[in-house]
Order: C-alpha cells, then structure tokens, then sequence
C-alpha cells in the first residue's frame, strides 16, 4: 500500500435526485425519487429528503410511494446525466491520466500518476479543489475519499456524505476499520454476510482474528484470502483508467405478465435489435448470446448459445436468441426478458472473411422495389412522462408534473429561475412540444478559467461535512479545504 492518501474516490450526492433539483427550483429542500413509475418500478435514486422517510435505491416503486407518499416521482433523463457525467469525468481527467469510471457519478482517480498530489496536504487541496470545481461547472455537489488504497478512499467518500471530503491517514487504517461490519468491504455481499454471521464474525477486527485458514475454510480459497487480507487494511489493487467492457445487454420488466407466447417472441426479436444497435454502438461484436427470462414466480432462467465466431449482424442475433426462447417454458407468464452478447471482440466473422479474401469482394448494391406506400395510421397520443422538459410557444420551458385522462400538467420554470406557475392541457395540445434540458449552470465566457481559483476559496471558507465519530476525526469544523481527517492518534 501507498505511504500517502493520493487515491480519490469521488461519488456525486443522490446524483440523479440532485440534478432534478438543481433544474427544478420547486423541488428544492423536497423529497424527490427518481425510477420507473409503473407497477413493478424501482427506484433509481432518492434524494436525502426523500431517505428520511426510509426510501433508497433499488427499492419497489410501489413500496416508496407508501413510505413517502408526498414526493416528486420522476421518470429518468439518462441523456441529461450523462452529459453531466461527461462534465465531471472531464474535471477529473484534468487531474489525472488515471480515472477509473464505476458508473455515471462514482469514479477513483490516481493523484499521483497526475502528479496533483504526492502527501496528504497536496492531497486534501487537490480534493477541495475538485469538490469546489464540479460545483462551479454543474452546480451539484460531490462527496470526495482520499486514503492509500481504492478500498478505503471508498469507505472514506460514505462517510463524507453528502457534500463533504473525508481523508483516511496512512498507518490508521487498521483502527479505523476494525469495529466497522464486515459489509463494509469490497466483496462481502448479503449471502457472504449471513455466511459470516452465522459464524459469529459481525465485524472487521473479528474477521481479522479468526485468522486466514478459517475464512478459506469458510468462504473458499480465493475469496477467503481476499477477505483476511482486506480486513489487515492490504488492498493494492490499482486505479484502471480503461475497465474492458465484458458483455452488452438490454433488458425489460413489464408491467403485467406476457402471457402469448407470440408477444414473448416479439419482444425477444426487438431486444435483439437495441442490443446489436448498442453493440455497434460501442464498435464491438462477440460470440455468446444469453437471453434471461424471469417467469411469473420470480424464478429467473439464463440460456445462452455460442457461434462459431463474433458478429454484430442484428439476424444472427435474433435467431439465436429464438432458438434459446424455444427452450424456455413461458407458459405462467413472463415479467422480464433480456437479450445480452458477450464474448466480446473489436472485429466480426466477416471481417475475417473479408480478410482471407483479400477485400476483393463488395456486397452489390440492392436493387430498388417498389413497395405500396403505407397507409396513414391515427396519429398516437403523445405521452409526457414525468420530470421531462416540454416548451409551450406562449409560457416558454418547463417540465411535466403528470399526466393522464388526456390532460398534461407542466410548470414552467428554469434552472436559473424562480418556482414557476402550473397549467394543464390537452396532450395534444399542438402549442406544447417536448424539449431538451437546460443546463445547470449559465456561465459567461469570461468564467471559463476562473471556478478552480475562486472555488478554491469557497471551499476553505466553507467547510465540509466529513464524518466525525470515529476513533480520532477531528472536529465538527474539519482542516482547511472542507473536509475531516480520520485517524487515531
């Protein structure tokens, strides 16, 4: 392990609840969640308002809307996140050659290897730096761990939450994560969990004293000495800046069961299609198609065929996936399917043909056919979800409360503005249109250099929130550049 905390792990707060409030001045200070709105929903993010009445992550729609039955429901603006995203993952990349994203609003960077920090002084100002920069470009706040390894710049960034910075102090490592529950690390999941604590093994310092032989006597070789070396404090697992993509897959959960068997095919054949759309997306092909099926019971079934080489040709694609469909029993009804690829290469079979035939072939062009023209169907209602951007050509930009009975309800309002009106009308209301989202934060051009500076100054003025309670933090103030130590003297 490192002598010096130069490992950062920095995790937007409620990232997804976050960015709805930053951009919608209502639902500031309010409980905000933010998932899938039908029947068998989950929730993606909730905001801290809304965690306060029990809802979190990954929790039942249904069970949220009991629990806090006065917030705003959402439905996600992955687009607009992802721009967000790209904003922070910018920042970071400043810092460093090595970033290793985890997801959309988590990610480690190697200080070091970017040479912005090499002990803990450089450390902490390189991390109240960043903190007060993701705030000047996107306006939402960052929780931010510093410590010598991934593990523990991790368990540092939990308890900075929300909106604070958190550095663990080489050589207090093993105190610090001695009376913490052995969820705490890396690996140890709900079943390994219960495995442990039927065992008698709750907490880090007893993981530590029941000794190497008896966690691979327990957990198996490999994750057993994972484990013991974990609980020690070793973790030397380094900041990856490329993590290689292992399989692309596409998935959907229906609001009542299918039944048909037709239906079922038909939904296979169109998850086939936005998987290979995602695969070439990524310019990737691969050999192994899984197809995942979970029934009316829950029960969840994986088949999976693999051809002879890579292809990213959408028929290939489907009819394997058909075939695998043939040996699955939806007879109760189906509630998710899921078509995936992995396998992955950078080329396909065809290239390969293409090659051992020196490119010499062209595909000929397809001949035109004259086809009937279509007949004009009824034009759709339009459907307005829940927490996305419309504009009125009269009342300008703002977003959807709800819908339903062929009335939309929009409040107009900006980032940038105050809580606006609510107005209803008809959803086909030719003067509403759906619209992009505006940016979080307008900056002039005069700005563009100037947030890292002026924030910098912000921060030392402002301090953080880093946990306290641990054995030797400091106190509720914390050391310049916003954040708390945690060590033990």
């Amino acid at each position: 392990m490192r002598s010096a905390p130069t490992i950062l792990h920095l995790d937007m707060d409620a990232f997804f609840a976050q960015a709805e409030q930053a951009s919608k001045p209502s639902l500031r200070g309010k409980a905000v969640v933010v998932g899938g709105l039908g029947p068998r929903g989950v929730v993606a993010t909730a905001s801290y308002e809304a965690r306060v009445y029990g809802v979190h992550s990954a929790m039942p729609m249904a069970q949220a809307r009991r629990l806090a039955p006065n917030a705003a429901y959402l439905v996600p603006r992955f687009g607009f996140y992802r721009s967000i995203s790209e904003q922070v993952m910018g920042l970071l990349r400043a810092l460093s050659p090595l970033v290793e994203p985890l997801s959309l609003d988590e990610a480690f960077v190697d200080l070091e290897a970017g040479g912005a920090a090499s002990d803990a002084e450089s450390a902490r100002l390189a991390g109240a730096r960043l903190r007060a920069d993701i705030r000047a470009v996107t306006g939402l706040t960052g929780s931010v761990g510093l410590a010598a390894s991934k593990m523990l710049a991790k368990i540092a960034s939990e308890r900075a939450k929300p909106d604070g910075l958190v550095l663990i102090e080489p050589g207090t490592e093993r105190a610090l994560l001695g009376p913490l529950s052995v969820r705490t690390l890396p690996g140890v999941g709900p079943a390994t969990g219960d495995h442990l604590r039927r065992a008698g093994i709750h907490t880090v310092d007893e993981l530590a004293e029941a000794g190497e032989d008896e966690l691979v006597r327990l957990l198996g070789k490999a994750h057993g000495h994972a484990l013991y070396g974990m609980a020690l404090a070793h973790d030397e697992r380094p900041v990856v800046a490329e993590r290689e993509t292992k399989s692309v897959s596409v998935e959907d959960t229906y609001d009542i069961d299918i039944h048909d068997r037709l239906r079922v095919g038909l939904e296979v054949q169109r998850l086939a299609d936005r998987c290979v759309g995602r695969l070439r997306g990524a310019g990737l092909s691969g050999r192994t198609i899984v197809l995942k099926v979970r029934r009316y019971d829950f029960s969840t079934l994986t088949r999976s065929e693999t051809l002879r080489g890579p292809t990213d040709d959408p028929a290939v694609v489907r009819e394997a996936a058909a075939r695998l469909l043939d040996s699955v029993d939806t007879t109760g009804g189906v509630r998710l399917l899921g078509v995936g690829v992995s396998g992955l290469a950078d080329y396909t079979q065809e290239d390969l043909f293409a090659q051992a035939a020196g490119g010499a072939a062209e595909s000929p062009e397809a001949e035109p056919v004259d086809e009937p023209a279509p007949e004009p169907a009824e034009p759709a209602e339009r459907h307005w979800s829940a927490g996305h951007d419309v504009r009125h050509s009269e009342h300008g930009h703002g977003w959807v409360q709800g819908s339903g009975v062929g009335r939309v309800t929009v409040r107009f309002e900006t980032p940038q503005s105050a809580p606006g009106r609510i107005r209803t009308f008809r959803v086909d209301d030719p003067a509403l249109e759906p619209a992009d989202p505006l940016p979080l934060v307008r900056r002039r051009p005069a700005e563009a250099t100037e947030p890292a500076a002026e924030a910098e100054a912000d921060t030392a003025a402002t301090p953080g929130t880093g946990t306290a309670g641990a054995p030797g933090t400091t106190g509720a103030a914390g050391p310049p550049g916003g954040g708390t130590a945690l060590g033990v003297g």
